[in-house]
């Protein structure tokens, strides 16, 4: 079985374009759409590389991530976050947050498949 990717996304379009092109390669997609109970996702699917949405409903992708980076056993994990807001000031709210690589909507097929490939070598 394919490495897991635990996507939390709340936009339907972009679930079904990420999922499919991460499938398609051989990755174990799962999904997630709101921010309420997200690290009750993280913990319950133990994924390879989580994709984080900025906004979200319930809590913020930043608020998550700063989660994932507070718990010792999620420290490692690799976080790929995805927003439509591409100022600099989000880009650094990210990594101050602790993200391995931002990304901003609309992407391509092939960046967001680089991304998670380099953030999680086979």
């Amino acid at each position: 079985m394919g490495k897991k990717v635990l996507l939390i996304e709340d936009e339907q379009n972009i679930i079904e374009a990420v999922s499919f092109i991460l499938s398609r390669d051989g990755w174990d997609v799962k999904t997630h759409s709101n921010g309420h109970d997200a690290m009750d996702a993280v913990r319950a699917r133990e994924p390879d590389i989580v994709i984080l949405d900025v906004m979200l409903p319930g809590k913020s992708g930043f608020d998550i991530l700063r989660e994932i980076r507070a718990d010792q056993g999620l420290i490692e994990l690799p976080v790929l976050m995805l927003s439509a807001r591409g100022q600099a000031k989000d880009v650094e709210m990210a990594e101050h947050a602790g993200a391995n690589q931002y990304m901003t909507k609309p992407f391509s097929n092939t960046e967001v498949l680089e991304a998670v490939r380099n953030l999680v070598p086979s």
